[in-house]
């Protein structure tokens, strides 16, 4: 009988080797060639990864391994040009080649909740090299939405949300993915982008990537990362010379202003035209190029955008941005998520007094509808003692026209006040053309008062007359509706919520910034006022600046302001008549439509014996419905020049 008896000496150094053993190179590239395979559902290139397609990416995944110094990694860009699968490379990439606890955090819990079951889930279960690794329904392993372990227990993937603190606290990560950073705001515990880099700060070599389509700047955090690295940008070859440039918005611009179905770049060293056919080529050769090279052993941050993805043409770029241009709130979108910049602003209002002078020289009066003012909406605010309102005309390429402006005594509770609202409702404005027209869609402040104002909303038409509320995040969209409800006891929500929205002011207020100081009235957004507004619409309408403000914990955040001693309800009012209009869809409305309009609306009307009262002219606010009670309605000219404190008071002494 042969007994085998071990060899201590050999088993002790087979185990010091196998830990002495250097481990494989972590190469991202390699690693998303092998094994990346998009589907017709996730990609218009089906099939495996192909870095020829991408070239772009692969100096930003070299940046993301171990073999560069750096520890952050920034990637500031368009939307829908590819980031994401860079994250996810990065991610999975991760956890078969260097598992480790790894932290994913998207802007808000929901966020993490769809990127998890959309996006993480379907691909654990398509790549061949995560299937035993990440085996699903496991009963051995924490498998759920926002935890993802290794069967081995070796590391896991933490899918949190930005908005939920403690999702940021209590782990320590060597790798971690800050997705949609300029979406991030503050929660409750403060700052989130700190507190999710203080879960790296006891890893030595950790990497953290930091992806994001910019927003508004200043106070932007991904353009704020960006300029903060090495600020690399990418360089091609012009296909005509081979000088090094890089392919900029405004060069392409300049091309599409003098042939908008023509978009290509000019070559700045040659003056060449550089096609769109050339991209590939180009792209082969692109060379990344730090303009802050002292940052590169710490922070590499990367910018590029859609001209140079094979995933939208530039015809395509040309065809939004002609829907978009003079239109501020269309032009941000269009720069942050086709062109990856952030949209500037100062935050400053035009002086109060210019736009007075430039009313003082208008070609209509207060009351009349102008030639062009097709559709006509009303903005409502419910102060303490008053209602104060404005109408607002709108016509094609989004220009507006202010119509008039009023103030009814009383609050929103009042009967008499309700009751001037509904005849408010019913006035007729006419126009250059003898036409009389009403307002096609009101808007009224619902953020305080709820209860009271839905009381008088739901006598009319709730596709006629909707509730807002101001939200002031400027990640916010134009209009939403209303997603936290009020409950009754029962636990059902209440009906009103079909009529609530959300109304981005903070978007719209930029949008002001831009559209005021234009004095073409022709011009794409331009705003034009009537004859006799006085001086006091004109300080509320610029009542308010974006200012920067330090929280407790030294981040700092931009918010609107005005002065204390200010109102502001004809800013506030202006704001209320453009969600009006956003809910009737202005800013949508075809060629064909304005013509419709304009043919039912500014067409002459037929000889006739007009009335005494239609002979003499505009009619004042409230002139064609039966009188309200003398107290009820203060005269719009009395009304604009009454502190709002003593509203109802002028009120009562003029009756």
């Amino acid at each position: 009988m042969t007994f085998h008896v071990a060899n201590a000496a050999r088993l002790a150094q087979e185990a010091m080797a196998e830990v002495l053993e250097p481990p494989p190179p972590i190469d991202y590239l390699a690693w998303a060639s092998d094994n990346i395979v998009f589907s017709s559902r996730e990609s218009d290139f089906k099939g495996p990864y192909n870095r020829e397609l991408f070239p772009e990416f692969d100096e930003i995944l070299r940046a993301l391994s171990p073999d560069d110094p750096c520890r952050v990694v920034t990637m500031a860009c368009s939307a829908q040009i590819g980031k994401t699968t860079l994250a996810n490379i990065f991610t999975l990439g991760s956890m078969a080649m260097d598992p480790g606890d790894f932290l994913y955090t998207h802007p808000t819990h929901d966020n993490a909740k769809r990127w998890s079951q959309t996006k993480l889930r379907p691909m654990l279960r398509n790549t061949t090299a995560l299937t035993d690794i990440f085996p699903e329904g496991s009963r051995e392993t924490a498998d759920s939405i926002f935890y993802k372990e290794r069967a081995d227990k070796r590391g896991a993937i933490q899918i949190s949300g930005a908005n939920s603190p403690a999702s940021l606290s209590m782990i320590s990560v060597s790798r971690q993915v800050q997705d949609d950073l300029a979406k991030w705001e503050t929660n409750d515990a403060g700052d989130p982008e700190a507190q999710a880099d203080s879960r790296s700060r006891a890893k030595e070599f950790a990497k953290v990537l930091k992806i994001s389509t910019p927003l508004i700047w200043p106070g932007c955090r991904i353009t704020k990362s960006f300029r903060a690295g090495s600020q690399e940008r990418p360089f091609v070859p012009c296909p005509h010379c081979g000088h090094m440039q890089v392919l900029e918005w405004a060069n392409m611009l300049a091309t599409i202003e003098q042939n908008s179905e023509d978009p290509h770049f000019t070559c700045v060293g040659c003056g060449c035209e550089i096609r769109e056919h050339d991209k590939r080529w180009m792209k082969a050769r692109l060379e990344w190029r730090a303009d802050n090279p002292k940052a590169l052993a710490y922070h590499r941050s990367f910018w590029t955008w859609t001209a140079y993805s094979v995933l939208q043409s530039w015809v395509r770029l040309a065809q939004e941005w002609l829907q978009v241009k003079g239109d501020p709130a269309g032009e941000q979108s269009f720069l942050n998520n086709s062109c990856g910049l952030a949209f500037e602003t100062t935050g400053e209002m035009i002086s109060w007094e210019i736009l007075r002078d430039r009313a003082s020289e208008s070609h209509y009066a207060r009351g009349e509808v102008p030639a062009g003012a097709l559709m006509l909406t009303l903005g409502i605010d419910c102060q303490g003692d008053r209602v104060e309102w404005q109408l607002v005309g709108w016509g094609r390429d989004r220009r507006r026209w202010v119509v008039q402006y009023g103030v009814i005594p009383g609050h929103i509770t009042d009967a008499g006040c309700q009751g001037a609202l509904d005849l408010l409702l019913k006035e007729t404005w006419r126009n250059s053309y003898g036409r009389r027209l009403a307002a096609d869609a009101v808007a009224i402040d619902g953020n305080a008062w709820t209860e009271d104002v839905w009381t008088w909303a739901r006598r009319h038409p709730q596709n006629r007359v909707i509730m807002v509320r101001g939200v002031g995040a400027e990640t916010a969209p134009l209009i939403a509706r209303v997603a936290s409800r009020d409950r009754k006891k029962d636990g059902k929500p209440r009906k009103y919520s079909r009529r609530f929205f959300n109304i981005a002011v903070s978007v719209l207020k930029m949008a002001l910034t831009r559209n005021l100081p234009k004095t073409d009235p022709l011009e794409r957004g331009a705003i034009t006022f009537p004859r006799g507004l006085d001086d006091e619409y004109f300080r509320q309408l610029t009542a308010e600046r974006r200012k920067e403000v330090k929280r407790k914990d030294g981040f700092a955040v931009y918010q609107w302001f005005k002065d204390p001693n200010q109102a502001n309800e004809a800013l506030d009012t202006m704001n209320q008549a453009e969600a009006a209009a956003i809910r009737l869809g202005v800013r949508d409305f075809t060629e064909a439509l304005w013509d419709k309009l304009e043919t039912d609306r500014e067409c002459a009307l037929p000889a006739a014996q007009g009335d005494l009262e239609d002979l003499m002219g505009p009619r004042t606010a409230f002139a064609s419905a039966p009188a309200p009670a003398p107290s009820a309605v203060l005269p719009p000219a009395a009304a604009n020049s009454a502190p709002p404190s003593t509203a109802r008071a002028r009120a009562r002494k003029l009756a």
